[in-house]
């Protein structure tokens, strides 16, 4: 990872001389972006490494707060963090009405290096590991979101377009509606613009299967850290153009109870040293029939299965994202596999050789992007380093609508296979791994230590 010097900046500031204000964008194990605003007078300092935060930031809770069960030796007396800037993240914010540029921080040693803190060190050992078996990633991500309806009540409902020449809302199912697009194309626009200026790779944006819902892809590229920062980046910016818009975005796995929840897909594959794909079949032999005789995507594919329900408190990390698992609700019921089907876990698309690669369709829209990549990489590897065997794949024929869910359906039992994991931590982190569960523990134990209104809807009166 290189980080930006102060001659970047001031080459962007010649260009960009009325910029009075710096967004410092700081990545959480949320997934969450945190945000410090500097003037005009402190950008150097950021540039020369000689800016510092909290060191707490990292695992602050989703509501902000530092649970009890983080470790006092690691974070006690909030000491000082330094953070440095990303090379080629420096860019203006175009939904704002002042000045303001923002650049993509990480948190470093005074050395320069990465510390564990950084949500991007589990993900970097797991290269470094690739990396010492002759291994390369290619990786993208999709990602899927809902717009929110300005004009609704205190409870959120989905923008959904009128139909033309009436009041009345189009309903149903209306997947890759070209209405969607003529009535979101402004908001669309202004985030394909964003994207531009701050370096995300667009490949396509339709709308999806539930009313209001949109899923945004991007280009893959050869740095898993750079695939997870354009995902992080693009979930700020379609949350950033919508408020511009005078609507809101929400990235929660299941903001709605009767529709679908929105997922992230992860693309990946791995490559050798001489830069051949390690998926790809000998193409005198491969059919769709007989995929399946590629070693290396069986193997990583097992993998994945195997490592699936330790690493789920990673890919569900919030309570709200076990309600996305269940019958009929378009995400994964359990470790499944099998080619160019859409309702498994693990999908091997359509594709050439050259690009033969796995979907994992298991993560939640609110999973740390960083952390999901580990997850998955890690998990590839053990199975190939294991030469493990996923069992049959599912006939693309299959039904797999009303199969029962096999995954951990609450975080308590994801964080308890989470800790009690033998094949992550080495990947991971050891005191990452510990911190990570301290950190989702709290917050699980304060989001079930709350009465919702739930409770004196179904208890109130009959109790």
């Amino acid at each position: 990872m290189k980080f930006a010097d102060v001659d970047e900046l001031e080459y962007f500031l010649s260009d960009n001389s009325d910029i009075e204000l710096l967004e410092l964008l700081m990545p959480d194990m949320n997934g969450i972006l945190r945000c410090k605003r500097i003037q005009k007078a402190e950008f150097a300092s950021l540039f020369r490494g000689d800016f510092q935060v909290p060191r707490s930031v990292p695992f602050l809770g989703i509501m902000g707060e530092m649970y009890d069960g983080v470790s006092q030796v690691e974070f006690g007396g909030d000491p000082d963090q330094i953070i440095r800037p990303i090379a080629g993240t420096l860019a203006r914010v175009p939904w704002y009405e002042s000045p303001v540029a923002q650049v993509l921080t990480a948190y470093t040693t005074p050395e320069g290096k990465i510390d564990w803190v950084d949500p991007r060190s589990p993900l970097i050992n797991v290269m470094e590991i690739l990396a010492g078996d002759g291994l390369s990633p290619v990786t993208a991500t999709e990602l899927e979101f809902y717009l929110l309806d300005p004009t609704g009540d205190d409870r959120p409902s989905p923008l959904v377009g009128k139909i033309p020449g009436t009041r009345q809302r189009q309903a149903g199912i209306q997947y890759c509606m070209v209405d969607d697009l003529i009535d979101c194309d402004a908001l669309l626009n202004d985030i394909r613009e964003a994207c531009e200026l701050h370096g995300v790779p667009l490949t396509a944006i339709h709308s999806e299967f539930s009313p209001g819902q949109w899923e945004i892809n991007t280009h893959h590229v050869e740095d898993p850290v750079l695939a997870a920062d354009h995902a992080m980046l693009l979930r700020r910016i379609v949350k950033g153009v919508a408020r511009k818009h005078d609507t809101g975005a929400t990235f929660m796995a299941k903001p709605f109870a009767d529709i679908a929840g929105s997922g992230m897909h992860i693309h990946a594959s791995l490559y050798d040293r001489d830069g051949a794909n390690i998926f790809a079949c000998d193409p005198d032999t491969v059919t769709e029939a007989t995929l399946e005789a590629s070693d290396n995507i069986r193997h990583a594919i097992a993998g994945l299965g195997d490592t699936l329900d330790e690493a789920m408190a990673i890919f569900a990390p919030n309570p709200n994202s076990y309600r996305r698992f269940k019958a009929g609700a378009f995400a994964p019921s359990g470790p499944t596999w099998g080619y160019d089907h859409r309702e498994v876990a693990l999908r091997i698309p359509r594709s050439s050789e050259k690009n033969r690669r796995i979907e994992h369709r298991l993560s939640g829209a609110d999973a740390n992007p960083y952390l999901v990549l580990a997850a998955v990489l890690a998990g590839m590897h053990w199975g190939i380093c294991n030469a493990l065997e996923p069992g049959s794949p599912v006939p693309r024929e299959a039904d797999l609508s009303e199969a029962p869910t096999t995954l951990p359906t609450r975080l308590d039992a994801a964080l308890h296979l989470f800790k009690q994991g033998d094949k992550l931590t080495s990947y991971l982190g050891e005191t990452f791994t510990r911190e990570f569960a301290a950190m989702r523990q709290g917050e699980s134990d304060d989001y079930h230590g709350r009465v919702p209104d739930l409770d004196y809807a179904f208890y109130l009166r009959a109790i």
